[in-house]
């Protein structure tokens, strides 16, 4: 389509003989027509967005109301910003309420419309299990845990999450970690009773308080220590040690007086250690002769599998409890450093562990037994480890190795080896799906009921499929729609689906940052551990129960309850909770309610040493809102720090950082935001001023579109105000999460529909998760003969 701006230059220049009625219908349009929206785009959003440096690198020009299946991210972008009011910014003209609502109408229903007719699954690529799935699934399939951060690499991310397909590359490096890992888990699953002797050691936080009883998992009575579970991985002897917390300065902490230290193991005990006083050690004077933990060791057989092992102090012999010494930057807390265990020492056999209960569904009593036997294990094996049903052609490699193996060390050398190669095998690694055979290119399909059990379970779960999904499957009924949602609620109930719990929210609120964030001591002198843990567990508890109770999506932002424990309830400033165990409680003050009164959200968004309302206004408009700000342009220059800036308020300081204006262009937006949560310091403490001497914080902003507000609760009351728009945000977050791709424009339409039926019962979780779940992206996927 000829831009009627052009084709108006055109005619006037005599280059084109325009009919009196297409004059006349130029001039006037029909309401609702493509020609009348257009119209709109020339006199309110073109002028701007256009020529060769258009606002925000946005160019409309050539926009056709007309054609919506062309540029469909343009399209998409807009009716997310025209939702928003953000466009055109206030100040600007704007069309008449009902021509603005009538332009975001006629995009969005020609958009949807068009999913309609053209359906576009998208096509997912092949998946390599992330570490997260990869260390549930070997915890499924051989009832081993396994700490991924030892065996493999960190996961990339892409669209926020680390399960998207596209990023999730195999390097040479990460293909020589799986060979490895195989390796050691395959013993550890069958109890190798030739593994050599090595030590795994547990290491506690230096700024861990540890003045109190830490969890349910240590003794009534107890303090400090730590609770580990500890896989042993024949029947043997262990050596297990003790050591104690030390300063930044190597010096001993607590050797002030004497204390008892507990070991258990199983909650039996297997020792109670007296610890002497030592005033040298607590100065660092101490050498190989008078190391004052040198004794907080014992050896012991144990037997073969996962046992728990729990050290920690009695509590009436020490000092009073509290901060004991704090150095200039840190502050250090008498108690455990680490456990270690060592071993195994003097193996008497493999034992009987969960693990091999699993791998050995047969035990052969004579040679003649041993391969048909081994074609039971490795049929059970393979089907599980694989997803899917296993021919003859699947086992007859691993029945091959098998042979090798148990020709060289006998019938369980034999299993292990063979059970090696599967957590080696690319039907294991990665998630793959085929397109039907004869399937024409372009075409859209359905997945089949195997490959939407697996898309199923690492969704909910973030592990393979269990025994019922998959029979469903190979049956096929799972995609029979009474079964699939009795089967999402099902696993939704199961514990697994802590998986989602953990993993969605941890990367959709940056939850996961809280575990990296090192606060400046200066600044936040009274940080500690157990505030970190706190933080991160508030939230979490938070988001699970809106699921668990099945509440609307929508009440994250307005939840009037949270979850503390004693050092989180003092960090807040609420009083009479005690102990270390997490309680709901109601909250009367509403600048706590939902996601923004989170200590742990308030952290995440906030620089070492101080408040960054930048990016807290910038973490509200793309994780809350879904309408991110523009990329800022090159070599923008950050806050101005010298004497000049010293006595200015934060707000001073962005007001003077704004005055540029390349700057100006994205914090108008975000600033806002950001400035409404001032009063809440760099770990979400409320305050009233931000130091001695200035005065109260101003909270106030002012949204682009005019609408003024006050503080967090203002703030609230506006996200509110746009709920929809938060719900469409969470819908295309999870979506993204459960597909392991990004989501594209020909998403949009879709979610738009998930979301519109879930409204019948308030957007609950469950119905929006069984809305992305029935979903053309979720059971279909398009034909690609390239890929092939």
């Amino acid at each position: 389509m000829v831009p009627i701006r052009m084709l108006a230059s055109m005619v006037l220049a005599g280059a084109v003989a325009w009919p009196v009625a297409a004059q006349q219908a130029a001039k006037n349009p029909a309401p609702g027509s493509a020609a009348a929206q257009r119209v709109i785009l020339e006199q309110y959003c073109i002028g701007c967005h256009s020529g060769p440096t258009p606002f925000a690198g946005l160019n409309l020009a050539n926009l056709d109301p007309a054609n919506l299946e062309e540029n469909g991210a343009i399209w998409e972008k807009m009716i997310r910003k025209l939702r928003d009011r953000q466009m055109p910014p206030a100040g600007m003209p704007r069309p008449d309420p009902v021509a603005y609502q009538g332009f975001i109408d006629f995009i969005q229903k020609g958009r949807d419309r068009l999913a309609e007719t053209k359906p576009n699954p998208g096509r997912t690529t092949l998946h390599r299990l992330n570490r997260t799935e990869y260390a549930n699934t070997i915890r499924d399939l051989l009832a081993v845990s396994v700490d991924v951060s030892e065996l493999l690499p960190a996961d990339d991310i892409g669209y926020g999450f680390d399960n998207i397909g596209d990023v999730l590359t195999v390097s040479p490096f990460l293909l020589e970690r799986y060979l490895a890992a195989a390796g050691k888990i395959s013993r550890l699953a069958l109890g190798d009773t030739k593994l050599p002797a090595t030590y795994q050691t547990y290491t506690l936080r230096p700024a861990l308080n540890q003045s109190d009883r830490m969890s349910d998992d240590m003794p009534l009575g107890s303090r400090g220590g730590t609770a580990v579970s500890h896989l042993f991985p024949v029947d043997g002897e262990y050596e297990i040690s003790i050591g104690l917390q030390r300063g930044r300065f190597d010096e001993y902490i607590g050797m002030g007086s004497e204390r008892k230290l507990d070991l258990r193991l199983d909650d039996e005990r297997l020792e109670l250690f007296t610890i002497a006083a030592d005033p040298r050690a607590a100065r660092g004077e101490y050498g190989a002769g008078n190391v004052p933990d040198a004794h907080l060791k014992i050896r012991l057989p144990v037997k073969a599998g996962t046992h728990q092992l729990v050290a920690t102090f009695l509590k009436d012999t020490v000092q009073p409890e509290g901060i004991i010494r704090r150095g200039r930057e840190t502050a250090y807390y008498e108690g455990l450093g680490t456990i270690s265990v060592g071993g195994p020492y003097d193996v008497k056999g493999p034992g009987e562990t969960p693990s091999r209960e699993k791998i050995f569904v047969c035990r052969p009593s004579a040679a003649a037994e041993e391969q048909a036997c081994a074609e039971k294990i490795f049929a059970k094996f393979a089907r599980q480890a694989y997803r899917r049903p296993v021919a003859t052609e699947d086992l007859a490699p691993l029945l091959a190795l098998y042979r090798q193996g148990a020709q060289r060390g006998g019938f369980e050398n034999g299993v292990r080896l063979a059970l090696q190669k599967v957590l080696v095998s690319p039907e294991f690694l990665f998630r793959m799906e085929f397109d039907p055979p004869g399937a024409p290119n372009g075409s859209v399909q359905r997945i089949s009921d195997i490959e939407l059990a697996s898309r199923l379970s690492f969704f909910l779960w973030s592990t393979i499929p269990d025994e019922e999904l998959i029979t469903l499957a190979e049956r096929g009924n799972l995609s029979e729609t009474s079964v699939l949602e009795a089967q999402v609620r099902r696993m939704l109930a199961d514990q697994r689906s802590q998986a989602l719990v953990k993993n969605f929210p941890g990367q959709w609120l940056f939850l996961r940052n809280i575990a990296r964030i090192q606060p400046d001591p200066a600044a936040f002198p009274n940080f500690d551990e157990n505030l970190r843990h706190a933080m991160a567990t508030e939230t979490e508890m938070l988001v699970e129960s809106t699921l668990r109770e099945d509440r609307s999506v929508g009440d994250l932002l307005s939840t009037d309850y949270t979850f503390v424990n004693q050092r989180l309830a003092e960090h807040y400033g609420i009083k009479g909770i005690y102990g270390t165990e997490f309680r709901r409680i109601s909250l009367s003050d509403p600048k706590r309610h939902g996601l923004l009164g989170q200590a742990s959200i308030l952290t995440v968004t906030s620089y070492p040493n101080r408040t960054a309302p930048t990016i807290r206004g910038k973490w509200v408009l793309e994780q809350i809102m879904g309408t991110p700000p523009p990329p800022p342009p090159p070599n923008v220059p950050s806050l101005k720090e010298d004497a000049t800036t010293k006595s200015m308020t934060m707000r001073q300081r962005m007001e003077q950082h704004r005055a540029n204006p390349s700057c100006a262009v994205c914090h108008r937006m975000m600033d806002p935001l950001g400035f409404s949560l001032e009063n809440f310091d760099g770990l979400g403490r409320w305050r009233e001023t931000t130091g001695p001497g200035s005065g109260p914080i101003d909270a106030s902003g002012v949204l682009p579109d005019g609408t003024m507000f006050d503080g967090p609760a203002g703030l609230r009351e506006v996200l509110l105000s746009k709920r929809a728009m938060f719900i469409d945000t969470f819908a295309e977050r999870l979506m993204t999460y459960a597909l392991g791709r990004g989501v594209e424009p020909y998403d949009h339409p879709v979610l738009r529909k998930i979301v519109a039926e879930a409204a019948s019962e308030n957007h609950r979780w469950s119905t929006i998760i069984l809305g992305i779940v029935k979903s053309t992206p979720f059971q279909m996927r398009r034909v690609s003969h390239a890929d092939n």
